[in-house]
């Protein structure tokens, strides 16, 4: 309870200066004051955590939905999950165990074993799944690398798969080249054939992120503000972000 009533009011503390500034949109900044979804990620591994149980049931309990993101290294946490995030997230680069040691080198010679596990329990859930591919171009992109992410995914079965650039930005600049992020176009391209694999379709895209989501779903599982109702009716995006203007290709 305490991480959460803290997490709420740092997230407010930090949005509160906008309120000086006369060209704030009022009501966004409310809105900005109240968050409605959070995210369990970014520093770290969230399944390390030992009471997740209790830290997601209590953003529920207060009306938030839950965004829990992992590497799939503790399968066995997952499995124990009495309260399930309202979307489960893993984050893959490697296809198969070669890469996976040799890309992240990771602390023990078991956790692709452990990776593969928690992708091929995504099934079970009753939450929706995504699996996230980040595309590094001299890394997994090539046509090897496709069958292999095809094989994975097959027994994955994820709600949704999300192929995302890599981002030449903080310290992955000192292994990796801006050469190794793709454009926009190259993850479209490359996502194509992916989905033509699995069957799964092209449901939407983002240029600025360099995004593209496959899902076999005919419209979106879960609905909040005002999105579009099905996959083929037009997304205008936040009114305020501009996200989906007319980026460049090189974006």
């Amino acid at each position: 309870r305490f991480i959460v009533e803290m997490a709420i009011k740092e997230h407010q503390r930090t949005v509160s200066g906008y309120k000086m500034f006369s060209s704030i949109n009022k009501r966004m900044y409310e809105e900005a004051r109240n968050p409605k979804h959070v995210a369990i990620s970014l520093t770290g591994e969230a399944t390390l955590y030992p009471r997740l149980d209790e830290l997601i049931y209590e953003f529920h309990r207060r009306g938030l939905t839950t965004f829990l993101v992992t590497r799939g290294v503790r399968p066995e946490i997952l499995a124990n999950l009495r309260e399930e995030p309202t979307q489960l997230y893993v984050s893959i680069e490697a296809y198969n165990e070669e890469h996976y040691l040799r890309f992240n080198n990771p602390i023990s010679p078991h956790l692709w074993k452990k990776t593969m596990e928690t992708l091929e329990m995504l099934p079970s859930f009753t939450c929706p799944t995504v699996v996230r591919i980040t595309l590094i171009k001299s890394f997994n992109m090539n046509n090897e690398a496709l069958r292999q992410w095809a094989a994975i995914l097959k027994r994955a079965q994820p709600t949704f798969i999300e192929v995302k650039a890599y981002m030449h930005i903080g310290r992955s600049t000192t292994r990796l080249t801006r050469n190794d992020m793709p454009l926009h176009s190259e993850v479209r391209e490359w996502a194509e054939k992916l989905a033509e694999k699995l069957g799964y379709n092209v449901v939407s895209e983002s240029k600025p992120s360099r995004v593209v989501l496959l899902s076999l779903l005919d419209k979106p599982a879960i609905r909040y503000g005002n999105p579009p109702i099905s996959w083929h009716d037009p997304d205008y995006g936040d009114e305020f972000s501009g996200e989906y203007g007319n980026p460049e290709e090189a974006i």
